[in-house]
């Protein structure tokens, strides 16, 4: 489904960031070792089971907790359908261990990233930002926007989130988004804003 999971690690403290496990969690987390890393948090921009998928088996190999926005913890659990969990290799996640906020600050050694509640895809939707990156899940996409017929989405909150709290960045802000449904994997605000036909 060409989900994006990213890793974002502190080169001092060695801690990583695991945005959005859905498949293939044994290879990311080798790779995180690999790269002299250790996992420290895994956030979720969204409940949905394509993001989530890897959770379970992202928690069992690093320890470390699961956190997503309180609006999507109830979401969570049972967020991936037992024919999506066969289609991606995934299973149902866990429920969250930590809620987030609009506005909180997570911490990863050196690293902060500031949650965005961005709803309009689905209900507890985030991006994150710092370091110049934005990380924008299923709202917004190189060149498209996230689907809004699914359970809890909105046209109009979508469009919102996006013209309100991610256009508003700086406009050298790299778009990271959650799927690789563009001409490129990435972006920036003001391209984005520039020429994105969807908003």
């Amino acid at each position: 489904m060409d989900v994006f999971a990213y890793v974002v690690g502190c080169e001092a403290t060695g801690k990583a960031l695991l945005i959005d496990p859905a498949a293939e969690v044994d290879r990311i987390v080798e790779q995180v070792r690999d790269d002299g890393l250790v996992v420290d948090l895994i956030v979720n921009t969204h409940p949905h089971g394509d993001h989530t998928g890897g959770n379970r088996r992202a928690r069992e190999l690093t320890g470390a907790p699961i956190a997503v926005h309180r609006e999507a913890a109830d979401l969570l659990e049972g967020s991936l359908s037992p024919a999506m969990a066969r289609m991606i290799g995934g299973e149902s996640s866990p429920p969250p261990d930590r809620l987030l906020d609009d506005g909180e600050v997570i911490e990863v050694g050196d690293l902060r990233f500031e949650v965005i509640h961005t709803p309009g895809h689905s209900p507890g939707g985030i991006c994150l930002h710092g370091h110049g990156a934005v990380f924008t899940g299923d709202v917004l996409f190189v060149g498209a926007v996230g689907r809004t017929d699914l359970g809890g989405g909105s046209i109009r909150a979508l469009r919102a989130s996006i013209h309100d709290r991610i256009f508003v960045l700086p406009d050298e802000t790299v778009v990271y988004p959650g799927h690789d449904y563009g001409p490129e994997p990435t972006s920036t605000v003001a391209h984005e804003r520039l020429t994105n036909p969807f908003v």
